[in-house]
């Protein structure tokens, strides 16, 4: 029996094995893209809850499905909650960022001295480290090198975020490119994997 030709043979074996492959590859890529994916910090921005170099699971579902490879959403679940650590592109020049919000649509924002107050209300907990009550979380922050640039009487727009870093003198956040669209927030950090001189493990965010 004659042997195809190579034309042929190429074709056959681009159906029966590489096709598959790349079919396989292309739904894991689209998985990561609007499931889960995770983020390495790259400064001390928001310590001591993150250190630069950790890796952090973010969850693409927690805000709604995306169309993959796009910003474009599908089904939008909830949006970004006081307190919640959130990764998201930056307004200046489209860095991915990774920072907490402190304030949603119509809070009422002062920062003094790095501490905040929302609607009036301090957040800022009794004790020795420097920490605040966004509810259902406790936010630790990094106040060695000062808060940074107070705000006074800000008032967050419908449909935009404030993001702040933990390490409130070090940061660059929502005080110098301004509010976030709430709509185009990448995911919700979920908890830090592996940590430098650690490991491996889980920290809840």
């Amino acid at each position: 029996m004659p042997h195809p030709p190579p034309g042929q043979r190429a074709l056959r074996w681009l159906r029966k094995e590489a096709l598959p492959v790349l079919a396989m590859l292309g739904l894991l890529l689209a998985a990561r893209d609007t499931l889960a994916n995770h983020y390495q910090v790259p400064s001390g921005s928001m310590q001591p809850t993150l250190q630069p170099g950790d890796r952090v699971v973010v969850d693409m579902r927690a805000y709604g499905l995306r169309l993959p490879f796009t910003s474009h959403a599908l089904l939008a679940v909830r949006r970004p909650q006081r307190g919640e650590v959130a990764v998201f592109d930056s307004p200046a020049d489209g860095t991915r960022l990774i920072k907490r919000v402190v304030a949603v649509a119509g809070d009422h924002v002062d920062l003094r001295g790095g501490h905040l107050s929302i609607d009036g209300r301090p957040l800022r907990l009794d004790g020795d480290a420097p920490r605040e009550d966004f509810g259902i979380r406790t936010a630790a922050l990094d106040l060695d090198l000062g808060g940074g640039p107070d705000v006074h009487g800000m008032v967050v727009p419908a449909g935009k975020l404030l993001v702040l870093g933990d390490h409130r003198g070090n940061s660059f956040d929502g005080r110098f490119f301004g509010f976030v669209d709430a709509e185009k927030v990448y995911g919700r950090a979920v908890a830090v994997y592996y940590r430098r001189g650690d490991g491996f493990g889980w920290r809840q965010l």
